[in-house]
């Protein structure tokens, strides 16, 4: 079985919640794509965990975590994620991780040159997480990066790395007039967080094939959601890799092996880090309110979530492109402080009404038409069956899954493990 659990909306939809969950079923979680630009939640019986670059179920001593080709990797964050894994107690080994020798090194120019990048567009700025990933994956496509597996070859990676730098100089102190590269302290950098993680690097193709041949079961982890796809997202407000489902075999190195399952993981309200049209938006008090309510700031960064509605339009669409064939609703509890709910059905796009997603221009002035449902006004976390529910929060759920046209499976009802029910 190859599964992939993907976000439906703008990320923070609680997939490393669900991973976590769900990866008691799956000999290997794979990391397909994406950085340390975005974080999972992870809380169990050991306590609260926030992962960055670790795939979630890096938490179950048993199963096995793969770091993909479609990755870029930050090797001083991943060295500093491993180290508080360990001081609560979380074993990591080459048997429970391993890295692809193709997943691209997130380099410290790549950050200094996110950060000189955002703060030149002022208040054109797209919102970026800092960590270097645009910089990164715009590298990688002009085929100038390190790889993981290039350090295992420490003469030519110095020799590799000196032309890098002297490219890189180019922009760094030709265009943003800043500080040269200094090539030397690159190698160090390498030297001091990379060489120690050799032992985890191997070609992921001919690892996870032969695991695919022998019936291993194969979970792969997204980051972020369908809107932040650099091809499908709220362009060019998104992230800089693809978070589509379809690109998981290609991003963990198997792309000849198809999936089988796909679950889509959706808020039962909507959150948004970060800049760009976010048509579902609240404001003021109720904004803020919800916000509280929800916990919601960001788990990478700390910054405080912009947050709405359930959008319908736009989880539709998510549900669309990530071809999803099951849902898992997440924070259905987060809603019961609230007498009624507000819910997005459709676009006002320049006075007509429309039930699409648009892009662009017609997305930046989309307004959203508003609905309200009943609420339910009462502590829902302890409920363990679609029964158990009172009737407004289960016309709340029967409403999204008909308005979004997906099976919803599963409803997180808290934020603890078994604070869950299938449906």
């Amino acid at each position: 079985m190859l599964t992939a659990v993907v976000g439906i909306n703008w990320g923070d939809e609680g997939k490393g919640r669900m991973v976590d969950l769900l990866s008691s079923h799956y000999d290997m979680v794979i990391r397909y794509q994406g950085g340390n630009n975005a974080g999972h939640t992870v809380i169990n019986e050991r306590g609260k965990f926030i992962l960055n670059l670790l795939p979630s179920g890096i938490l179950r001593d048993e199963t096995v975590n793969v770091m993909g080709p479609g990755m870029v990797i930050d090797l001083e964050h991943l060295t500093g994620e491993m180290e508080k894994l360990r001081e609560k107690g979380i074993e990591i080994t080459p048997r429970h991780l391993v890295i692809s020798d193709r997943a691209t090194v997130c380099m410290p120019y790549h950050k200094m040159m996110d950060i000189l990048e955002e703060e030149r567009l002022g208040g054109k700025a797209y919102g970026s997480t800092r960590r270097g990933i645009a910089p990164v994956y715009a590298d990688k496509y002009m085929k100038k990066t390190v790889r993981m597996g290039d350090l295992m070859h420490p003469e030519s990676l110095r020799a590799h790395l000196k032309d890098l730098c002297q490219w890189k100089n180019l922009t760094v102190a030709g265009g943003y007039n800043h500080e040269s590269v200094d090539p030397d302290e690159m190698y160090a950098w390498l030297e001091k967080y990379g060489f120690p993680l050799r032992d985890y690097v191997k070609d992921t193709t001919q690892y996870l094939t032969k695991a695919v041949d022998e019936g291993k079961s194969i979970m792969f982890e997204a980051q972020l959601g369908a809107l932040r796809d650099i091809d499908f997202g709220i362009y060019p407000y998104t992230s800089s890799s693809s978070t589509i489902a379809a690109y998981a075999p290609i991003g963990a190195g198997i792309p000849a092996k198809r999936l089988d399952n796909v679950v889509g993981i959706m808020k039962a309200y909507s959150s948004c880090v970060g800049a760009g049209p976010f048509t579902c938006e609240m404001f003021g008090a109720e904004a803020e309110a919800l916000r509280e309510a929800g916990g919601e700031y960001g788990a990478a960064t700390g910054r405080p979530r912009r947050v709405g509605g359930f959008d319908v339009v736009a989880s539709r669409y998510g549900c669309l492109v990530q071809g999803a064939t099951e849902i898992a609703l997440t924070k259905l509890d987060v809603l019961s402080y609230l007498d009624r709910i507000p819910v997005v059905t459709h676009y006002d796009v320049n006075g007509k009404q429309v039930d699409y997603f648009p892009t662009g221009d017609e997305l930046e002035c989309a307004k959203p038409v508003v609905e309200y449902l009943p609420g339910w006004h009462t502590d829902i976390s302890a409920c363990r069956s679609f029964d158990d529910l009172p009737k407004e929060a289960q016309d709340y759920v029967n409403f999204i899954a008909e308005s979004t046209n997906t099976h919803i499976k599963y409803v997180s009802v808290g934020a603890g493990r078994d604070e869950y029910f299938e449906m």
